[in-house]
Protein backbone atom coordinates (compact mmCIF):
# COMPACT_ATOMS: atom_id res chain seq x y z
CA UNK A 1 0.00 0.00 0.00
CA UNK A 2 1.53 3.54 -0.90
CA UNK A 3 0.73 5.89 1.39
CA UNK A 4 -3.23 6.25 2.30
CA UNK A 5 -4.60 6.41 5.99
CA UNK A 6 -7.32 4.22 6.71
CA UNK A 7 -11.16 4.47 7.96
CA UNK A 8 -12.20 3.95 11.58
CA UNK A 9 -14.11 1.15 12.31
CA UNK A 10 -17.52 0.50 14.76
CA UNK A 11 -18.48 -2.42 17.11
CA UNK A 12 -21.32 -2.55 19.22
CA UNK A 13 -23.54 -4.93 20.95
CA UNK A 14 -27.14 -5.37 22.44
CA UNK A 15 -27.53 -8.17 24.80
CA UNK A 16 -31.00 -8.69 26.45
CA UNK A 17 -28.68 -10.25 29.27
CA UNK A 18 -25.75 -9.14 31.10
CA UNK A 19 -22.54 -10.49 30.02
CA UNK A 20 -19.02 -10.08 29.70
CA UNK A 21 -19.40 -7.28 26.60
CA UNK A 22 -16.23 -5.78 27.06
CA UNK A 23 -14.66 -9.25 25.88
CA UNK A 24 -17.06 -8.88 23.18
CA UNK A 25 -16.51 -6.11 21.82
CA UNK A 26 -12.70 -6.23 22.27
CA UNK A 27 -12.64 -9.36 20.48
CA UNK A 28 -14.60 -7.34 17.55
CA UNK A 29 -12.78 -4.67 17.47
CA UNK A 30 -9.51 -6.37 17.10
CA UNK A 31 -10.75 -7.63 14.02
CA UNK A 32 -11.13 -4.49 12.49
CA UNK A 33 -8.10 -3.34 13.42
CA UNK A 34 -7.19 -3.30 10.05
CA UNK A 35 -9.50 -0.27 10.17
CA UNK A 36 -7.86 1.92 12.68
CA UNK A 37 -4.06 1.89 14.45
CA UNK A 38 -4.02 5.56 16.09
CA UNK A 39 -6.44 5.04 19.07
CA UNK A 40 -9.41 2.72 20.86
CA UNK A 41 -12.09 2.56 23.09
CA UNK A 42 -14.56 1.11 24.62
CA UNK A 43 -17.84 1.98 26.59
CA UNK A 44 -19.79 -0.59 28.21
CA UNK A 45 -23.38 0.15 29.55
CA UNK A 46 -24.53 -1.49 32.98
CA UNK A 47 -28.05 0.19 33.45
CA UNK A 48 -27.79 3.32 32.25
CA UNK A 49 -24.49 3.70 33.98
CA UNK A 50 -21.50 4.50 31.14
CA UNK A 51 -18.37 2.81 32.13
CA UNK A 52 -15.19 3.99 29.80
CA UNK A 53 -11.52 3.21 28.76
CA UNK A 54 -9.68 4.88 25.31
CA UNK A 55 -6.20 5.53 24.52
CA UNK A 56 -4.07 5.67 22.09
CA UNK A 57 -2.52 2.45 20.26
CA UNK A 58 -3.43 -0.87 19.25
CA UNK A 59 -6.46 -2.88 20.70
CA UNK A 60 -3.75 -5.40 22.26
CA UNK A 61 -1.99 -2.61 23.53
CA UNK A 62 -4.47 -0.34 24.81
CA UNK A 63 -7.35 -2.89 26.63
CA UNK A 64 -5.41 -5.19 29.23
CA UNK A 65 -7.08 -8.07 31.33
CA UNK A 66 -6.90 -5.98 34.23
CA UNK A 67 -8.91 -2.56 32.18
CA UNK A 68 -11.60 -5.14 30.22
CA UNK A 69 -12.40 -6.61 33.95
CA UNK A 70 -12.86 -2.85 35.16
CA UNK A 71 -15.18 -2.17 32.26
CA UNK A 72 -17.19 -5.15 34.20
CA UNK A 73 -20.45 -6.67 32.51
CA UNK A 74 -23.50 -4.77 30.85
CA UNK A 75 -26.07 -5.56 28.32
CA UNK A 76 -24.84 -2.62 26.27
CA UNK A 77 -21.46 -1.89 24.43
CA UNK A 78 -19.96 0.26 21.97
CA UNK A 79 -16.47 0.52 20.58
CA UNK A 80 -14.17 1.94 17.69
CA UNK A 81 -11.08 1.78 16.09
CA UNK A 82 -9.58 5.40 14.79
CA UNK A 83 -8.08 6.38 11.75
CA UNK A 84 -8.58 9.81 12.11
CA UNK A 85 -9.16 12.02 8.78
CA UNK A 86 -10.10 15.03 11.04
CA UNK A 87 -8.47 15.55 14.23
CA UNK A 88 -5.29 15.01 15.48
CA UNK A 89 -4.10 11.49 16.49
CA UNK A 90 -3.98 12.87 20.35
CA UNK A 91 -5.55 10.51 23.11
CA UNK A 92 -8.57 13.14 23.52
CA UNK A 93 -9.92 12.74 19.83
CA UNK A 94 -9.94 8.71 20.77
CA UNK A 95 -13.95 7.61 20.40
CA UNK A 96 -16.78 6.68 21.43
CA UNK A 97 -17.49 10.02 23.00
CA UNK A 98 -19.38 10.29 26.06
CA UNK A 99 -21.84 12.96 26.49
CA UNK A 100 -24.15 13.37 29.34
CA UNK A 101 -27.17 16.16 29.76
CA UNK A 102 -30.27 15.85 32.31
CA UNK A 103 -32.59 13.74 29.99
CA UNK A 104 -29.56 11.03 30.24
CA UNK A 105 -26.40 10.16 28.62
CA UNK A 106 -25.11 9.27 25.62
CA UNK A 107 -22.07 7.16 23.62
CA UNK A 108 -20.88 7.70 20.05
CA UNK A 109 -18.93 6.33 17.26
CA UNK A 110 -18.56 7.51 13.90
CA UNK A 111 -16.89 6.40 10.71
CA UNK A 112 -16.75 8.52 7.92
CA UNK A 113 -15.93 12.58 7.33
CA UNK A 114 -18.46 15.73 7.03
CA UNK A 115 -17.95 17.83 4.70
CA UNK A 116 -19.93 20.86 6.42
CA UNK A 117 -18.64 20.55 9.73
CA UNK A 118 -16.59 23.52 9.95
CA UNK A 119 -19.72 25.40 9.40
CA UNK A 120 -21.86 23.56 12.31
CA UNK A 121 -19.27 23.71 14.36
CA UNK A 122 -19.17 27.49 14.08
CA UNK A 123 -22.48 27.97 15.02
CA UNK A 124 -22.81 25.31 17.94
CA UNK A 125 -19.67 27.52 19.33
CA UNK A 126 -21.96 30.81 18.41
CA UNK A 127 -24.55 29.28 20.72
CA UNK A 128 -22.21 28.23 23.58
CA UNK A 129 -21.01 25.05 22.97
CA UNK A 130 -17.56 24.19 23.91
CA UNK A 131 -15.25 21.80 22.10
CA UNK A 132 -12.50 19.61 23.24
CA UNK A 133 -11.58 18.01 20.46
CA UNK A 134 -10.55 18.82 16.85
CA UNK A 135 -12.86 15.81 15.80
CA UNK A 136 -16.12 16.11 13.79
CA UNK A 137 -17.68 13.32 15.79
CA UNK A 138 -17.92 15.87 18.55
CA UNK A 139 -19.38 18.39 16.39
CA UNK A 140 -22.33 15.09 15.47
CA UNK A 141 -22.63 14.43 18.75
CA UNK A 142 -23.43 17.90 20.00
CA UNK A 143 -26.00 18.27 17.42
CA UNK A 144 -27.46 14.39 18.67
CA UNK A 145 -27.34 16.72 22.28
CA UNK A 146 -28.99 19.30 21.46
CA UNK A 147 -32.02 17.75 19.75
CA UNK A 148 -32.36 14.94 22.21
CA UNK A 149 -33.03 18.00 25.17
CA UNK A 150 -35.94 19.25 23.01
CA UNK A 151 -37.43 15.87 21.95
CA UNK A 152 -39.08 12.89 23.41
CA UNK A 153 -36.77 10.27 22.43
CA UNK A 154 -32.88 9.83 20.94
CA UNK A 155 -34.03 8.11 17.63
CA UNK A 156 -36.29 10.84 16.75
CA UNK A 157 -33.06 13.25 17.97
CA UNK A 158 -30.53 11.67 15.46
CA UNK A 159 -33.46 11.72 12.56
CA UNK A 160 -33.74 15.48 12.82
CA UNK A 161 -29.96 16.14 13.23
CA UNK A 162 -29.28 14.02 10.25
CA UNK A 163 -31.68 16.86 8.23
CA UNK A 164 -27.84 18.95 9.17
CA UNK A 165 -25.16 16.58 8.46
CA UNK A 166 -23.99 16.63 5.28
CA UNK A 167 -21.11 13.86 3.97
CA UNK A 168 -20.30 10.25 4.51
CA UNK A 169 -20.98 8.64 8.21
CA UNK A 170 -22.09 5.51 9.85
CA UNK A 171 -22.77 5.73 13.25
CA UNK A 172 -23.40 3.41 16.25
CA UNK A 173 -25.08 5.67 19.37
CA UNK A 174 -25.87 4.02 22.78
CA UNK A 175 -28.69 5.77 25.08
CA UNK A 176 -29.12 4.51 28.70
CA UNK A 177 -31.39 1.95 26.88
CA UNK A 178 -30.68 2.02 23.51
CA UNK A 179 -28.32 0.88 20.61
CA UNK A 180 -28.79 2.52 17.43
CA UNK A 181 -26.72 2.15 14.24
CA UNK A 182 -27.23 4.98 11.31
CA UNK A 183 -26.38 5.19 7.91
CA UNK A 184 -25.60 8.38 6.07
CA UNK A 185 -28.23 8.82 3.11
CA UNK A 186 -25.36 8.28 0.20
CA UNK A 187 -24.27 5.02 2.43
CA UNK A 188 -20.25 6.09 2.24
CA UNK A 189 -19.25 3.83 4.79
CA UNK A 190 -20.69 -0.21 5.38
CA UNK A 191 -22.48 -0.79 8.53
CA UNK A 192 -23.97 -3.85 9.28
CA UNK A 193 -25.47 -6.45 11.66
CA UNK A 194 -25.90 -9.94 13.53
CA UNK A 195 -27.32 -11.91 15.80
CA UNK A 196 -25.75 -14.43 18.41
CA UNK A 197 -27.18 -17.37 19.61
CA UNK A 198 -27.72 -15.95 23.07
CA UNK A 199 -30.26 -13.41 21.72
CA UNK A 200 -27.76 -10.50 21.55
CA UNK A 201 -27.33 -8.31 18.76
CA UNK A 202 -23.74 -7.18 16.95
CA UNK A 203 -23.38 -3.84 14.89
CA UNK A 204 -20.38 -3.61 13.22
CA UNK A 205 -18.73 -1.80 10.13
CA UNK A 206 -18.09 -5.83 8.24
CA UNK A 207 -18.93 -8.93 8.60
CA UNK A 208 -15.21 -9.94 9.45
CA UNK A 209 -15.90 -8.48 13.18
CA UNK A 210 -19.43 -10.38 13.01
CA UNK A 211 -17.72 -13.49 12.58
CA UNK A 212 -15.09 -13.19 15.20
CA UNK A 213 -17.64 -13.01 17.74
CA UNK A 214 -19.74 -15.57 16.19
CA UNK A 215 -22.67 -13.55 15.49
CA UNK A 216 -24.62 -14.83 12.20
CA UNK A 217 -24.85 -11.60 9.36
CA UNK A 218 -28.43 -10.77 8.99
CA UNK A 219 -28.50 -7.62 6.83
CA UNK A 220 -26.36 -4.16 6.00
CA UNK A 221 -27.74 -1.16 7.65
CA UNK A 222 -29.63 0.61 4.53
CA UNK A 223 -28.18 4.27 3.18
CA UNK A 224 -30.13 6.70 5.63
CA UNK A 225 -31.47 4.05 8.01
CA UNK A 226 -31.76 4.17 11.55
CA UNK A 227 -32.09 0.77 13.46
CA UNK A 228 -32.59 0.86 17.18
CA UNK A 229 -32.34 -2.45 19.15
CA UNK A 230 -33.89 -2.09 22.90
CA UNK A 231 -35.80 -4.53 25.23
CA UNK A 232 -38.69 -4.43 22.24
CA UNK A 233 -36.95 -5.82 20.04
CA UNK A 234 -35.66 -3.85 16.75
CA UNK A 235 -37.27 -1.22 14.49
CA UNK A 236 -35.97 1.20 11.83
CA UNK A 237 -36.79 4.27 10.70
CA UNK A 238 -36.19 5.01 6.88
CA UNK A 239 -37.32 8.71 6.55
CA UNK A 240 -33.84 9.43 5.13
CA UNK A 241 -33.96 5.88 2.94
CA UNK A 242 -34.07 6.47 -0.88
CA UNK A 243 -33.61 10.25 -0.64
CA UNK A 244 -29.55 10.20 -2.15
CA UNK A 245 -28.18 7.83 -4.57
CA UNK A 246 -26.64 5.06 -3.10
CA UNK A 247 -22.59 5.67 -3.31
CA UNK A 248 -20.63 3.20 -1.04
CA UNK A 249 -16.76 4.23 -0.99
CA UNK A 250 -15.19 1.74 -3.92
CA UNK A 251 -12.27 1.43 -2.19
CA UNK A 252 -13.72 -0.32 0.58
CA UNK A 253 -13.29 -3.03 -2.25
CA UNK A 254 -10.21 -2.22 -3.45
CA UNK A 255 -8.06 -1.88 -0.34
CA UNK A 256 -10.18 -0.78 3.41
CA UNK A 257 -12.21 -4.02 4.37
CA UNK A 258 -10.86 -7.35 5.40
CA UNK A 259 -10.94 -9.72 2.09
CA UNK A 260 -13.28 -12.33 4.03
CA UNK A 261 -15.44 -9.35 4.45
CA UNK A 262 -18.48 -9.07 2.51
CA UNK A 263 -19.78 -5.79 1.91
CA UNK A 264 -23.29 -5.34 0.49
CA UNK A 265 -23.69 -8.83 -0.74
CA UNK A 266 -20.02 -8.85 -2.64
CA UNK A 267 -17.19 -10.66 -1.31
CA UNK A 268 -14.19 -8.32 -1.20
CA UNK A 269 -11.71 -10.81 -1.73
CA UNK A 270 -13.57 -12.05 -4.96
CA UNK A 271 -13.58 -7.56 -5.79
CA UNK A 272 -10.23 -7.62 -5.40
CA UNK A 273 -9.40 -10.73 -7.72
CA UNK A 274 -11.63 -9.51 -10.21
CA UNK A 275 -9.30 -6.39 -10.45
CA UNK A 276 -6.04 -7.89 -10.70
CA UNK A 277 -7.98 -9.68 -14.13
CA UNK A 278 -9.04 -6.32 -15.03
CA UNK A 279 -5.35 -5.22 -14.89
CA UNK A 280 -4.11 -8.50 -16.63
CA UNK A 281 -6.18 -7.98 -19.74
CA UNK A 282 -5.64 -4.29 -19.33
CA UNK A 283 -2.09 -4.39 -18.98
CA UNK A 284 -0.10 -7.29 -20.36
CA UNK A 285 3.17 -7.86 -20.19
CA UNK A 286 5.62 -10.98 -20.54
CA UNK A 287 7.21 -11.46 -17.39
CA UNK A 288 8.44 -14.99 -14.94
CA UNK A 289 5.92 -14.25 -11.77
CA UNK A 290 3.08 -12.40 -10.23
CA UNK A 291 3.66 -11.23 -6.77
CA UNK A 292 1.10 -8.77 -4.53
CA UNK A 293 2.17 -6.50 -1.64
CA UNK A 294 0.72 -7.44 1.48
CA UNK A 295 -1.67 -7.28 2.06
CA UNK A 296 -5.09 -6.26 -0.06
CA UNK A 297 -2.39 -6.40 -3.14
CA UNK A 298 -2.45 -10.22 -2.58
CA UNK A 299 -6.05 -10.88 -3.94
CA UNK A 300 -5.19 -8.69 -7.07
CA UNK A 301 -2.19 -10.49 -7.50
CA UNK A 302 -3.77 -13.63 -7.46
CA UNK A 303 -6.61 -12.29 -9.94
CA UNK A 304 -3.76 -10.94 -12.24
CA UNK A 305 -1.89 -14.59 -12.00
CA UNK A 306 -5.38 -16.54 -13.05
CA UNK A 307 -5.99 -14.41 -15.88
CA UNK A 308 -2.32 -13.66 -17.59
CA UNK A 309 -1.35 -17.79 -17.00
CA UNK A 310 1.61 -16.30 -15.37
CA UNK A 311 2.46 -18.12 -12.29
CA UNK A 312 1.84 -16.51 -8.88
CA UNK A 313 4.69 -16.26 -6.24
CA UNK A 314 4.93 -15.17 -2.16
CA UNK A 315 7.46 -12.08 -3.59
CA UNK A 316 7.15 -11.02 0.69
CA UNK A 317 7.15 -11.87 4.38
CA UNK A 318 5.49 -8.91 5.86
CA UNK A 319 6.00 -8.48 10.01
CA UNK A 320 2.57 -8.54 11.34
CA UNK A 321 3.72 -6.88 14.46
CA UNK A 322 3.98 -3.58 12.87
CA UNK A 323 1.35 -1.16 11.81
CA UNK A 324 0.76 -0.31 8.71
CA UNK A 325 3.86 2.17 7.07
CA UNK A 326 1.28 5.52 6.91
CA UNK A 327 1.13 5.04 10.73
CA UNK A 328 4.51 6.45 10.64
CA UNK A 329 4.66 10.42 11.15
CA UNK A 330 7.54 12.08 8.07
CA UNK A 331 8.06 10.76 5.11
CA UNK A 332 12.21 9.59 6.31
CA UNK A 333 10.34 7.46 9.28
CA UNK A 334 7.70 5.88 6.73
CA UNK A 335 10.11 4.51 4.23
CA UNK A 336 12.58 3.01 7.14
CA UNK A 337 9.29 0.97 8.14
CA UNK A 338 9.02 -0.88 4.59
CA UNK A 339 11.91 -2.56 5.28
CA UNK A 340 10.99 -3.52 8.56
CA UNK A 341 7.65 -4.44 7.80
CA UNK A 342 8.42 -6.33 4.17
CA UNK A 343 10.99 -8.79 3.55
CA UNK A 344 11.78 -10.24 0.12
CA UNK A 345 11.77 -14.30 -0.77
CA UNK A 346 14.63 -13.94 -2.77
CA UNK A 347 13.91 -17.20 -4.46
CA UNK A 348 10.80 -16.09 -5.66
CA UNK A 349 12.74 -12.78 -8.01
CA UNK A 350 15.87 -13.23 -8.31
CA UNK A 351 16.76 -13.23 -12.06
CA UNK A 352 12.91 -12.91 -12.93
CA UNK A 353 10.90 -10.49 -14.73
CA UNK A 354 8.38 -9.73 -12.21
CA UNK A 355 4.73 -8.29 -11.95
CA UNK A 356 4.27 -6.34 -8.50
CA UNK A 357 0.61 -5.73 -7.95
CA UNK A 358 -0.12 -2.91 -5.20
CA UNK A 359 -3.80 -2.06 -4.39
CA UNK A 360 -2.84 1.76 -5.21
CA UNK A 361 -0.25 4.12 -5.88
CA UNK A 362 -0.54 7.41 -4.03
CA UNK A 363 2.38 9.55 -4.04
CA UNK A 364 4.82 6.95 -5.18
CA UNK A 365 7.45 6.89 -2.49
CA UNK A 366 6.13 3.54 -0.36
CA UNK A 367 6.04 1.68 -4.27
CA UNK A 368 9.45 2.79 -5.10
CA UNK A 369 10.56 1.83 -1.59
CA UNK A 370 9.63 -1.98 -2.51
CA UNK A 371 10.96 -1.77 -5.97
CA UNK A 372 14.54 -1.01 -4.52
CA UNK A 373 13.86 -4.13 -2.38
CA UNK A 374 13.09 -6.41 -5.23
CA UNK A 375 15.91 -4.76 -7.37
CA UNK A 376 18.31 -5.98 -4.46
CA UNK A 377 17.06 -9.61 -4.50
CA UNK A 378 17.83 -9.75 -7.82
CA UNK A 379 14.79 -9.35 -9.70
CA UNK A 380 15.91 -8.61 -13.57
CA UNK A 381 12.11 -6.55 -14.68
CA UNK A 382 10.08 -4.94 -12.40
CA UNK A 383 6.18 -4.43 -14.01
CA UNK A 384 4.06 -2.54 -11.28
CA UNK A 385 0.06 -2.80 -11.88
CA UNK A 386 -2.35 -0.71 -9.31
CA UNK A 387 -5.90 -2.62 -8.55
CA UNK A 388 -7.01 1.06 -8.12
CA UNK A 389 -7.06 3.79 -10.92
CA UNK A 390 -4.62 6.78 -10.54
CA UNK A 391 -5.78 9.44 -8.05
CA UNK A 392 -6.54 12.62 -9.47
CA UNK A 393 -8.83 14.48 -6.60
CA UNK A 394 -8.96 14.92 -2.89
CA UNK A 395 -11.89 12.66 -0.81
CA UNK A 396 -13.70 14.58 1.74
CA UNK A 397 -15.41 11.53 3.08
CA UNK A 398 -13.58 9.48 5.12
CA UNK A 399 -10.25 8.53 2.83
CA UNK A 400 -7.30 10.95 3.63
CA UNK A 401 -6.28 12.68 0.55
CA UNK A 402 -7.25 16.23 0.84
CA UNK A 403 -4.96 17.66 -1.76
CA UNK A 404 -3.63 17.17 -5.09
CA UNK A 405 -0.38 18.35 -4.40
CA UNK A 406 1.76 15.15 -3.91
CA UNK A 407 -0.19 12.90 -5.87
CA UNK A 408 1.96 11.53 -8.42
CA UNK A 409 -0.62 10.33 -11.28
CA UNK A 410 -1.17 14.76 -11.49
CA UNK A 411 2.48 15.46 -11.55
CA UNK A 412 3.49 13.15 -14.00
CA UNK A 413 2.62 10.95 -17.06
CA UNK A 414 2.76 6.96 -16.69
CA UNK A 415 6.00 6.78 -18.56
CA UNK A 416 7.72 9.42 -16.19
CA UNK A 417 5.97 7.85 -13.33
CA UNK A 418 7.32 4.34 -14.02
CA UNK A 419 10.73 5.90 -14.16
CA UNK A 420 10.01 7.99 -10.94
CA UNK A 421 9.39 4.45 -8.60
CA UNK A 422 12.31 2.77 -11.05
CA UNK A 423 9.90 0.35 -12.42
CA UNK A 424 10.31 -0.75 -16.48
CA UNK A 425 5.97 -0.10 -16.66
CA UNK A 426 3.57 0.88 -14.76
CA UNK A 427 -0.08 -0.12 -15.25
CA UNK A 428 -3.71 1.34 -13.55
CA UNK A 429 -6.94 -0.31 -13.65
CA UNK A 430 -9.51 1.97 -15.62
CA UNK A 431 -11.69 3.89 -14.16
CA UNK A 432 -14.56 2.35 -16.54
CA UNK A 433 -13.55 -0.96 -15.41
CA UNK A 434 -14.49 -0.39 -11.28
CA UNK A 435 -17.76 -1.22 -11.86
CA UNK A 436 -16.73 -4.94 -12.75
CA UNK A 437 -15.09 -5.22 -9.26
CA UNK A 438 -18.43 -5.48 -7.66
CA UNK A 439 -20.15 -7.52 -10.37
CA UNK A 440 -22.99 -7.30 -12.24
CA UNK A 441 -25.30 -8.48 -9.41
CA UNK A 442 -25.14 -5.52 -7.76
CA UNK A 443 -27.68 -2.85 -8.76
CA UNK A 444 -26.23 -0.42 -7.04
CA UNK A 445 -24.02 3.12 -7.42
CA UNK A 446 -20.33 3.74 -5.68
CA UNK A 447 -18.09 6.56 -4.79
CA UNK A 448 -15.17 6.89 -7.20
CA UNK A 449 -14.58 10.63 -6.45
CA UNK A 450 -11.21 10.67 -5.48
CA UNK A 451 -10.39 9.37 -9.21
CA UNK A 452 -13.07 11.34 -11.13
CA UNK A 453 -13.26 14.43 -8.79
CA UNK A 454 -17.00 14.20 -9.14
CA UNK A 455 -18.62 14.87 -5.90
CA UNK A 456 -22.04 13.33 -5.06
CA UNK A 457 -22.52 16.76 -2.38
CA UNK A 458 -20.78 20.08 -2.21
CA UNK A 459 -16.75 20.21 -0.97
CA UNK A 460 -15.47 21.75 1.72
CA UNK A 461 -13.57 25.41 0.91
CA UNK A 462 -10.02 25.80 1.04
CA UNK A 463 -8.49 23.95 4.67
CA UNK A 464 -11.75 23.90 6.54
CA UNK A 465 -10.97 20.02 6.89
CA UNK A 466 -7.87 20.79 9.35
CA UNK A 467 -9.35 24.23 10.44
CA UNK A 468 -9.18 23.14 14.30
CA UNK A 469 -6.07 21.27 14.14
CA UNK A 470 -3.69 23.05 16.65
CA UNK A 471 -0.87 21.07 15.46
CA UNK A 472 -0.50 21.02 11.72
CA UNK A 473 3.60 20.58 10.45
CA UNK A 474 4.77 19.55 6.96
CA UNK A 475 5.73 16.03 7.85
CA UNK A 476 2.56 15.00 9.25
CA UNK A 477 1.35 14.71 5.98
CA UNK A 478 -2.54 14.70 5.83
CA UNK A 479 -2.89 13.35 2.26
Amino acid sequence: MSGLREECGLFGVYSPEKSDLAKTTYYGLFALQHRGQENCGIVVNDDGILKTYKDSGLVNDVFTQSILEDLGEGNMSVGHVRYGTTGGNERLNSQPIVINHHKGCMALAHNGNLVNSFELRKELETQGSIFHTTADTEVIAYLITKERISCDSIETAIDRTMDKLQGAYSLIVMSASKLIAVRDPFGFRPLCYGQRSDGSYVVASETCALNTVNAEYIRDIEPGEIVIFDKDGIRSIKDHCNKQPHKICIFEYIYFARPDSVIEGVSVHEARKRAGACLAMEHPVQADVVIGVPDSGLDAAIGYAQQSGIPYGIGFIKNKYIGRTFIAPGQKNREDKVRIKLNVVKDTVDGKRVVLVDDSIVRGTTIARIIGLLREAGAKEIHVRSSAPPFTDPCYYGTDISSKDNLIACQHSLNEIASVVGAESVGYLDVNHLNMLIGSQKNTGYCYSCFNGEYPTKTPDGDEKFIFEKHVSDNEEHI
